[in-house]
């Protein structure tokens, strides 16, 4: 467990340190779509987590402040060995990472030898290198129209993904039963209502949302996908099912149209907002950058068995990463 924050930073200009250290220490700074607004804000990147690692690796930066969760800061390591990768509280972790220990996904693997593994990339590093393909919420569709029909699959772990996925393509994969916390409080009368409320209102909703959400969509597809919906639909009113901080990047870029969270079980957003996501702080984002600690440290070998199913996402649909490329149903 990380350790609580001890020291009094009452007084102190969190912003104007980070901003200093950032310098001093050659980072920067990766901030999710889910982070709160003021870590968004003084962000060098935010996106999606892939699409983050990528444009992280790219720069020349000695460290990566990852604001997000603990297998998007595993991945930046998997593809940024020599740099420095720091999480600002390493408790952040995934309830799909969660739903799928390494050693069980193994023995569900030897017990279906003749299946290969597509594995959503919201798990740990030791998963993705027992698995053959990483897709993302963008890249998924291009890659399994790429793989013969007559091919059996796993697929993890999110069974939501997986479903919509078998549905598009009248697959029948196999699939691991995960789910997204944030996105299984979604509550299908709750957005019913919503939409009586705002008749014409479209609806964007993440596919890791179950079916009773997805459903009722007018566009699904990956967060950037989402943004780019929102930024291109005709109207002025959206309803958004996912987690709501996206919302934030909606209104930078377009403060003349309402955005609305899709409700939760109790009509509300509070039970959408991650509570990994919700770890990270301004606090905890200028000591990660001071102490260069919590860290990622990755065994070589595994950072390259884990990098193979990654290289093998970008080979296949590279062009679709960040795209939201799922589209329309």
């Amino acid at each position: 467990m990380t350790a609580p924050i001890r020291e009094n930073l009452s007084g102190l200009d969190l912003r104007a340190e980070i901003e200093r250290l950032r310098k001093e220490r050659n980072a920067v700074i990766l901030a999710h779509y889910y982070q709160k607004p003021e870590i968004q804000d003084l962000a060098d990147f935010v996106g999606d987590s892939l699409e983050l690692s990528r444009k992280a690796a790219e720069t020349d930066a000695d460290v990566i402040a990852f604001c997000g969760v603990k297998f998007m800061a595993e991945t930046a390591k998997i593809l940024s060995p020599e740099k420095i990768v720091i999480l600002p509280d390493m408790d952040a972790g995934c309830s799909l990472e969660d739903s799928c220990p390494p050693e069980q996904f193994k023995r569900f693997r030897e017990a279906h030898p003749d299946h290969i593994a597509l594995t959503y990339i919201n798990c740990s590093a030791a998963v993705k290198a027992l698995s053959d393909i990483i897709v993302t919420s963008s890249s998924a569709e291009t890659i399994i129209s790429q793989i013969p029909e007559d091919q059996k699959i796993i697929f993890g772990p999110d069974r939501h993904l997986g479903g919509y996925l078998n549905r598009k393509f009248g697959r029948e994969m196999l699939l691991w039963p995960g789910v997204c916390i944030v996105h299984e409080a979604f509550s299908e009368t709750e957005l019913l209502k919503l939409k009586a409320q705002h008749p014409g209102a479209p609806v964007a909703a993440h596919p890791e949302c179950p079916p009773h959400i997805v459903d009722h969509a007018d566009y699904v597809g990956s967060t950037s996908g989402i943004l780019q919906f929102a930024k291109s639909f005709p109207g002025d009113t959206l309803i958004v099912a996912t987690e709501p901080h996206i919302i934030h990047q909606m209104e930078l870029a377009l403060p003349e149209k309402n955005f609305i969270g899709a409700p939760g079980a109790d009509g509300n957003c509070n039970c959408n907002i991650c509570p990994y996501m919700a770890l990270n702080t301004m606090e905890k984002l200028y000591l990660a950058l001071r102490d260069l600690e919590p860290r990622i440290e990755m065994d070589e070998d595994l950072r390259l068995a884990a990098r193979k199913s990654l290289d093998r996402m970008l080979d296949m649909a590279s062009g679709t990463v960040g795209k939201g490329d799922l589209g329309k149903r």
